[in-house]
């Protein structure tokens, strides 16, 4: 098993990264806690985890030098930085000690599997002597992160025009970047893989349809490393569409287990009647028919569910509780909830009713 050490001063964060990391399907395991980088580097001599995950603000030793200390005393450490701030300083920071990657508090529970991938991917490949593990850089990660999110938009809706057009505009923004180095290179096509493979487990496709072989001709430039990654897209959209489309009948179970993996995002009706190729009058009519309520309850009623078992932690602000359901505007949370448990997230809490 791959050891991992979590170092928060807040415990109900490293809570959360619990809660929301795959661990057994990367082979991963907790091995430790830590509240603040002093205890880090106790622990990292008594538990030898291979993967660090850590917050930057913390009392004592901060984030920044625990990662100035781990980059020097354990090179061959995976680090993953979880950061209540959007600040590009700590961004450069981490860049420069070599961190996998650089999440926003709160945790995306996809962002955080695919960072938990990607170490997985750099200590395979760093076991291979043949093969030196692929550095990460933040400033391309951050100007692929946009292009992710509509990606992730356009696969939902089983958009193929709107996935190459993005992706072409992609291509466009990295060759205005100067990104021409193949290591660079193969580090696009390796975030976009793994958002690809998240999508497909998402959308319970088989991993096995992926054969994703690549030369170097792949990095030769931009383009052909964009043409690339967009034939996977579309011939994995291709296939979830014949996958839906020749089905006898609308398979509801199958249109529920998506919308409890999705709840969190702004899905539509419309978006996801498109997507199982139903109208929208036929899916609700169907859908409520199924499980009592309609389409835009259910997703509702999946929210508050959600928001309610975290609510029940006294350590998780509010706010963060209303980010981690979908909802950016707290104000509209507070009215939302109130009006579906007839009190409000605050007042719920207080009772010891959650």
């Amino acid at each position: 098993m791959i050891k991992v050490l979590l170092v928060d001063d807040e415990s109900w964060t490293r809570d959360i990264v619990k809660a929301f990391g795959d661990w057994e399907q990367f082979e991963m395991e907790i091995a430790g806690e830590a509240d603040d980088g002093l205890e880090a580097l106790r622990l990292m001599e008594a538990l030898s985890p291979q993967i660090v995950i850590t917050d930057m603000r913390m009392p004592g030793v901060d984030g920044v030098r625990l990662l100035e200390s781990l980059n020097d005393q354990y090179p061959d450490i995976k680090t993953i930085v979880v950061s209540g701030y959007d600040d590009f300083q700590y961004a450069k920071h981490a860049l420069r000690y070599r961190a996998v990657d650089y999440l926003l508090k709160p945790v995306d529970p996809k962002e955080l599997n695919a960072a938990l991938q990607k170490c997985k991917n750099e200590l395979e490949a760093a076991a291979q002597p043949d093969r030196p593990a692929l550095e990460l850089d933040i400033d391309l990660s951050y100007l692929l992160s946009s292009y992710k999110q509509v990606l992730r938009s356009h696969f939902n809706e089983l958009n193929k025009e709107g996935i190459a057009a993005t992706l072409h505009q992609m291509s466009e923004e990295l060759e205005r970047s100067g990104i021409m180095k193949a290591g660079m290179l193969e580090q696009v096509v390796q975030e976009m893989l793994l958002l690809l493979k998240e999508l497909m487990f998402a959308n319970s496709i088989d991993m096995d349809n992926l054969k994703a072989a690549y030369g170097q001709e792949t990095f030769a430039a931009p383009a052909n490393t964009v043409l690339f990654i967009t034939h996977h897209y579309i011939e994995t959209i291709e296939l979830l569409i014949q996958h839906r489309k020749f089905k006898n009948k609308l398979n509801l179970e199958e249109v529920r287990l998506f919308m409890e993996k999705h709840y969190a995002e702004p899905i539509t009706l419309e978006q996801l009647a498109r997507a199982f190729f139903v109208s929208k009058e036929y899916l609700s009519k169907m859908f409520k028919q199924e499980f009592g309520r309609n389409v835009t309850d259910y997703m509702l009623h999946l929210r508050m569910v959600k928001a309610k078992e975290w609510l029940s932690d006294e350590s998780i602000p509010i706010k963060t509780v209303a980010e981690m359901a979908g909802y950016e505007d707290v104000t509209y949370f507070y009215r939302v909830f109130k009006k579906h448990f007839g009190v409000a997230p605050g007042e719920m809490r207080k009772s010891g009713e959650v």
